[in-house]
């Protein structure tokens, strides 16, 4: 059986309609819900709601310390779902809150910066590190474009970078099944297969309203494809490790989607030197990151070289156990500093 959202609303104005979300889909039918807003855009969205029995707790940060927090809070208020209103970090921590609740969860994405907004993981910050924990996924989505449209732009084109990123991703799980007789969701690839073509080729961008309802619904159908996989397989593989090697090594450079996407374009070079893989395919990952601004070369993110090079050395020990291309070729340092240099001359071209 298929775990999915009861209700996926992804317009202008839906936020509008969460109260009616809620109550159709008899998600909390006495209207007892708690919401938990960013310090973002999340506090102006509940001044709009018409929710009169909610009761509002902020979250100022990402750690697993304030989603514990706020999950105690949950439990202790007797309510019957829990509304997660704002960017990456408040809906994982919601999502985390209310897993440990054991009530049900409405992420409602105020940008599109990644694929956590449907997913069955949360990334926490806990004690220097930012690990994946598995939670239940949310049991409905609403994205309203105009509070997206209201976002900083560059975290609406980092989702572009996460979603693309699933093409690398599939191809290490396709490899871990070759090699390692890892199991492959056939449903899960195409979830997260679909995802990132659906956006790969589109000419518009995030001036358009289509554009966006593509993107937010990718998105979505990334975290369908965690959810049915059971882990984020389909979704990450060499791209994010070496994205959270960066977060590692050098925090606050670059953000998620576009560590994931320069992750996936590194990623898929190394496909082409060493395996074969068509090069038209590496163009086309490439022309897409150009075409929305994102980072194609290590300096593109605030990197060196020797930085991305020393990043992609420590990337298998972010993730133990996942067998990626990088595990697969097993480069040493001198190996992969050769290798960044030949992908920066090469790429920047």
């Amino acid at each position: 059986m298929l775990a999915s959202p009861l209700a996926i609303d992804v317009r202008r104005g839906a936020v509008a309609s969460l109260g009616d979300v809620l109550a159709d889909r008899r998600i909390a039918t006495e209207g007892r819900i708690a919401v938990a807003v960013g310090p973002g855009q999340g506090a102006s969205i509940v001044a709009d709601l018409d929710l009169p029995h909610s009761e509002v707790f902020q979250v100022d940060d990402g750690t697993v310390d304030a989603a514990t927090e706020l999950g105690t809070k949950l439990r202790a208020g007797a309510y019957e779902a829990v509304a997660g209103i704002g960017g990456g970090k408040t809906i994982d921590v919601t999502k985390y809150a209310a897993t440990m609740a054991g009530i049900p969860m409405v992420a409602v994405a105020t940008n599109l910066a990644h694929d956590g907004i449907a997913s069955p993981v949360s990334s926490l910050e806990h004690e220097g590190g930012k690990p994946s924990i598995g939670v239940t996924m949310p049991i409905a989505v609403v994205i309203d474009l105009d509070y997206v449209r209201a976002a900083p732009e560059r975290l609406v084109r980092s989702g572009v970078g996460d979603v693309v990123s699933n093409i690398s991703a599939i191809e290490d799980w396709h490899l871990a099944g070759r090699l390692k007789g890892e199991p492959v969701d056939g449903m899960a690839v195409t979830f997260a297969r679909v995802a990132a073509e659906a956006v790969l080729h589109r000419p518009d961008s995030i001036e358009s309203d289509a554009f966006l309802g593509v993107l937010a619904e990718g998105l979505v159908l990334s975290g369908m494809a965690m959810s049915v996989a059971g882990s984020s397989r389909p979704a990450s593989g060499a791209c994010h490790e070496i994205l959270h090697a960066v977060t590692q090594l050098y925090p606050g450079v670059g953000n998620h989607g576009e560590l994931a996407g320069l992750g996936a374009l590194y990623a898929s070079f190394l496909r082409t030197r060493r395996e074969g893989w068509p090069e038209p395919r590496l163009e086309e990952i490439r022309a897409c990151l150009v075409r929305h601004g994102l980072p194609t070369l290590p300096s593109d993110a605030g990197l060196s070289d020797e930085d991305f090079a020393r990043a992609v050395a420590h990337a298998p020990g972010t993730r133990p156990g996942r067998f990626t291309i990088l595990e697969h070729l097993g480069l040493t340092e001198d190996e992969i500093a050769r290798s960044v240099a030949d992908y920066v001359e090469t790429i920047g071209r």
